[in-house]
């Protein structure tokens, strides 16, 4: 048997924005997915067969795979929200790879898991998928993912994808954050409401498509991302807020927020440097920076949504045995 544990991700600014070439800030968070494989008579998960319409996401990790490597069982634990915006399909793409890989005794690199993750979310989202999440999950740290990487970013490794709008291509880098002795932490509150990032991706799609004006929102979310990743790797805590608060503006203009994530946001906000949606909107998670998380998780809860609390640095995906 093999295991591998790959972590989610919040996307500090970016979201939607980053299908179309602009950048996008992700950081890993503590909570993750960990998949165990075995070999087994036929493709299975959880002892049941493979059912494809239920895992698009394993089907696609399974299709690139040697041939005549046999067939194996999954067996999935996740302490993350699922359907959330906290990357549990791109964890689960990242760590499937990884475990299946080393259950055939080949040596695979974060960097090829992240690339055929990012494949298999194209696959389960109609063609359409950023490498963020998948990026994230597999190098951990803090992810700028562009069209054209910042300065500031250390360029690892590049992706590209047909899509019905062309051909996309992004450059996916790391940043070090700055050593802080009290760093903030990341409170994410789920609403209870699950959101399909293939649904709300397809979604801003043609919002842009029938109101082409709306486009500026997504070139407006660029620039914020901008600014905000240069404070976020000076410390700058207050203006890491200020752009979250900007971005969750934005994304409120696109139609992806709702009135659940609107309350959580407001009820925070006092407590946090920046509050906003995170992931692909229509229910899912908020997110907030904060140095008083027990706070802010309190107020979550009181909101009706459930809290994690994750700290800002976490490491990327890892083989386990």
């Amino acid at each position: 048997m093999a295991e591998a544990r790959a972590p989610g991700k919040a996307i500090l600014f970016g979201e939607h924005a980053v299908v179309y070439g602009h950048p996008a800030v992700a950081v890993a968070i503590k909570a993750g997915v960990q998949v165990a494989v075995s070999v087994n008579k036929e493709w299975a998960v959880e002892g049941r067969p493979l059912d494809p319409t239920r895992h698009p996401h394993l089907k696609s990790i399974i299709s690139r795979m040697p041939r005549e490597s046999g067939t194996y069982s999954f067996q999935i634990s996740s302490t993350l929200f699922s359907a959330a915006g906290q990357g549990s399909s791109a964890a689960l793409s990242v760590a499937a790879h990884l475990a299946l890989r080393k259950q055939i005794g080949e040596i695979s690199s974060t960097i090829d898991a992240a690339k055929s993750a990012h494949l298999a979310e194209a696959d389960a989202q109609s063609g359409r998928a950023s490498p963020t999440d998948t990026a994230t999950s597999a190098l951990g740290g803090c992810i700028v993912v562009s069209s054209s990487l910042p300065p500031i970013a250390k360029h690892v490794f590049s992706a590209e994808l047909k899509t019905s709008e062309g051909l996309r291509k992004w450059d996916v880098g790391t940043v070090d954050l700055q050593d802080d002795s009290n760093p903030p932490s990341l409170v994410l509150g789920f609403t209870g409401n699950s959101s399909k990032t293939g649904k709300m991706v397809a979604m801003v799609a043609d919002l842009i498509s029938s109101n082409p004006k709306k486009k500026h929102d997504l070139d407006s979310i660029g620039e914020i991302t901008e600014v905000g990743l240069i404070a976020l790797a000076s410390s700058q805590w207050e203006a890491v807020g200020m752009a979250m608060n900007a971005c969750h503006d934005r994304l409120v203009s696109l139609n992806l927020s709702t009135p659940h994530l609107e309350r959580l946001i407001e009820s925070v906000r006092p407590y946090s440097f920046g509050a906003k949606l995170t992931g692909a909107g229509g229910g899912g998670c908020m997110m907030a920076l904060t140095k008083e998380p027990a706070r802010v998780a309190q107020m979550i809860e009181l909101c009706g949504a459930k809290a994690m609390i994750s700290p800002l640095h976490n490491k990327g995906a890892q083989i386990l045995g």
